[in-house]
């Protein structure tokens, strides 16, 4: 893997820090944690639609993870461990917590100031991402886990059938169910007054 550079500074090796955080050093870990934290809560997002929700998720699976840390044989990358942690700690808020997706204006405000597009773009390509993220929500947990890992991190039929517990057969008949229900739900919202 190598040595990163980021804003300026130079990041320890990922492994590095996973053995000296196996060994007990905190410090390692809060490394390992500021490495992947932006990744770890943008799925966990993804999975429960809600930005509380979503940072508690994120929180657990730093939790789960430091506890399982030991037991990480670096047979997987880091960061697909960490979202297999992730699926299961957002698979377990999910069942205590109901809550419903939300657009925050701050989104749209970011989203000019990041893309460098006017503010009529930007709220289309919200509003957009907002529908799409509100079907994804209408989907089951186990239709929404198996088209989030596939369609937005391109995750191969066989490890989410193995992260999942189920065959590949059924990862990608959920794959195909869900895709289906989003085009209906999406149809069926475009065609509204």
């Amino acid at each position: 893997m190598g040595n990163r550079a980021t804003a300026g500074r130079v990041q320890p090796d990922a492994s590095r820090l996973v053995v000296r955080a196996q060994a007990g050093e905190r410090e390692a870990f809060g490394q390992l944690v500021r490495l992947h934290e932006s990744e770890v809560y943008t799925l966990a997002l993804r999975l429960v639609g809600d930005r509380e929700l979503a940072a508690d998720v994120a929180q657990e699976t730093f939790v789960r993870a430091w506890r399982a840390l030991p037991r990480f044989r670096g047979d997987a990358k880091l960061s697909t461990w960490l979202h297999r942690i992730t699926v299961n700690t957002a698979w377990s808020a999910q069942r205590r917590w109901r809550r419903h997706a939300t657009l925050a204006l701050e989104d749209l405000s970011r989203a000019v100031v990041d893309q460098g597009i006017g503010p009529e773009q930007a709220g289309v390509d919200m509003d957009l991402a907002g529908r799409l993220n509100a079907a994804i929500l209408e989907l089951s947990p186990s239709m929404r886990s198996v088209v989030v890992l596939k369609d937005v991190y391109d995750w191969p039929h066989a490890a989410i059938a193995e992260e999942l517990g189920i065959s590949v057969t059924a990862a990608k008949v959920r794959l195909h169910r869900g895709r289906k229900i989003l085009r209906e739900l999406l149809a069926a919202e475009l065609q509204e007054p």
